[in-house]
């Protein structure tokens, strides 16, 4: 057994992130016949991800501040610290720190076996679906 390195917190890209969002990687695979990536990732009020989908689905458990989840049919689920989001494989979804709070969630999803097909990303999510207004 082994205490792993310590990883340098990076930004999430601005092509899949509106606002600044930062990610610390917890654990990642060891070799090909692990797939659990976990993640902290923190989100300062109102920033959010694009849409996106992952192909063995995705865990999210908030440990701060309030998160924001969305679904393609408009549906808007507010998490708190302590509870855990499941969405299931290929469902389109987005996540957000709600306004006026910093919000920080564990993400714990698998790779698939073609890495690049883990998470399949799309467009930003505007304001009115983060507000969840819709047309």
């Amino acid at each position: 057994m082994n205490i792993e390195p310590v990883r340098e917190t990076i930004k999430n890209p601005p092509e899949q992130f509106a606002g600044d969002v930062w990610v610390d990687m917890i654990a990642v695979p060891h070799g090909p016949e692990q797939r659990a990536v976990v993640a902290k990732v923190r989100f300062p009020p109102g920033a959010r991800t694009a849409w996106h989908s992952h192909a063995r689905g995705q865990y999210l458990h908030v440990t701060s501040g309030v998160a924001r989840f969305g679904t393609r049919d408009g549906n808007i689920i507010d998490v708190h610290p302590g509870q855990t989001l499941y969405t299931p494989p290929g469902e389109e979804h987005w996540h957000a720190s709600a306004q006026g709070t910093f919000m920080e969630h564990l993400a714990i999803l698998e790779n698939d076996d073609d890495h690049a097909a883990t998470t399949a990303w799309a467009e930003n999510v505007t304001d009115a679906e983060y507000e969840g207004r819709q047309g």
